[in-house]
């Protein structure tokens, strides 16, 4: 079997990439930038789902062949209305369209699209485009692994909050996580025994967005912190400035999908593989730990034909690295970081383009015009990092661009005005921290 994975560099696509591979899949796995999968060993394809050439069947048709399926794992959180089309409808399309005949195509989509968001307003136009190919649709609930993104860093960063946990309204909303690499062999599944239409697929376990945060403390050997409940409003705003800020997962699509809790129904997808494969509906209750099996009283929600696991049994069947540890409470830190160093970098901008010459003029060995000329330019420059930052335009290109300017500042200064380095208040001093907090945050700008 052959697979063409579209998104094979998200979260959940590499865990698709990596068990298809295991599993003996031949996989092209596309991305916009695939460098890093190449370098782990996959066949890849460059293509950004934005091009216009990727809208059109005929790019696709020499990556496709009659032993090769799809699997579109492809999507996004934010984005224009162009970008939103491009990535969720026009180019998955040209991809189904442009497959032979008896391959088939599978989407990775999501519960709860029926949400008033752009991303369940594209989801759903994602799932027109792949339902007119006759492609399955596999509707997945939280989706958690080994390692986490997105969604799932955020978990473990409010777990690892010190003082208190926050929780989004009462906290009871229920969640069925299922392990990436579960919904994986889920839809390798799907495309062995093919049955068009729309299915959702979840965990065994339901349990409480509180339960995930407690369970996810404990994972991390971190105490329970006294619960803070967000009002419902007051998250809504927070997703709002999460959105204008680009604060990654805090925004209103994942405050909306709080709300409601991700509780996927995965019975009638589970009942068709079983037919399928003529097996058993339960597995012993031995083969569950008890508390899950106590959990899950269920037998349709007890066996996958690949035996997902309950949250409680993927959770805890590793110890927490100090990695683990110290990502979760980087997680929260890093737009703190890249937000201070807006407001220092505009602040900056705004001393230097506002500030009256005569008060530094006395300080600089050069000609009064030429040192106001630097002023200012250095402002403008200082305003455009600070918008970028806001902006959060290319992270590794801006960090590497402020680490550049603090050292041309620097090394100018000093050649100029060598006495700031003895200045009572920091002067040229200063630098060193922040070319440190620089570095971290170039170190943190990459996320996969």
């Amino acid at each position: 079997m052959k697979v063409l994975l579209l998104g094979a560099d998200g979260f959940i696509g590499r865990h698709i990439a990596f068990y298809l591979r295991e599993q003996g899949v031949q996989v092209t796995a596309q991305a916009r930038t695939p460098a890093r999968l190449h370098r782990m060993g996959f066949a890849t394809l460059q293509a950004d789902l934005t091009a216009r050439a990727t809208h059109a069947p005929a790019f696709w048709q020499p990556h496709l062949d009659q032993n090769t399926h799809i699997i579109n794992a492809a999507g996004l959180l934010t984005g224009t209305a162009g970008i939103f089309e491009a990535v969720h409808v026009k180019a998955p399309a040209a991809a189904y369209a442009a497959r032979h005949p008896g391959t088939q195509a599978l989407l990775i989509s999501a519960v709860g699209i029926e949400a008033d968001t752009a991303f369940a307003h594209w989801r759903r136009r994602g799932e027109a485009a792949a339902t007119t190919t006759e492609a399955i649709i596999l509707r997945a609930g939280l989706v958690l692994a080994d390692t986490s993104y997105g969604g799932s860093s955020l978990i473990r960063a409010l777990a690892a909050l010190p003082f208190f946990t926050p929780v989004i309204g009462t906290g009871e909303q229920p969640f069925n996580p299922i392990h990436a690499s579960d919904l994986a062999a889920i839809a390798l599944e799907c495309l062995q025994n093919p049955a068009p239409g729309r299915w959702e697929i979840g965990g065994p376990q339901t349990v409480s967005q509180t339960g995930i945060l407690r369970a996810t403390q404990s994972w991390l050997g971190l105490p329970h912190h006294p619960l803070l409940h967000i009002p419902l409003p007051l998250a809504r705003r927070l997703g709002q400035i999460g959105d204008a800020l680009s604060i990654g997962p805090i925004s209103a699509t994942s405050v909306a999908q709080l709300e409601q809790g991700v509780l996927a129904a995965p019975a009638a997808l589970l009942e068709h593989l079983c037919a399928v494969a003529q097996i058993p509906q339960t597995r012993p209750a031995d083969a569950l730990p008890p508390q899950v099996a106590q959990a899950n009283p269920a037998p349709s929600l007890q066996q996958f034909h690949r035996s997902a696991r309950a949250f409680t049994q993927f959770l805890q069947s590793r110890p927490a690295g100090t990695q683990d540890l110290w990502q979760a409470r980087l997680y929260l830190l890093k737009p703190l970081i890249r937000l201070t160093l807006a407001v220092l970098w505009l602040t900056s901008a705004t001393l230097g383009l506002l500030t009256p010459p005569e008060i530094y003029l006395h300080q600089i060995a050069l000609p009064p015009t030429l040192a106001l000329i630097l002023a200012k330019a250095g402002g403008l420059a200082d305003a455009a990092l600070g918008i970028a930052l806001l902006k959060n335009w290319r992270p590794k290109t801006t960090a590497i661009l402020q680490i550049l300017m603090v050292l041309g500042y620097t090394l100018g200064l000093t050649l100029i005005a060598p006495a700031l380095w003895l200045d009572p208040f920091g002067g040229l001093l200063k630098n060193l921290p922040i070319l440190a907090l620089l570095l971290t945050h170039l170190a943190l700008t990459e996320e996969r």
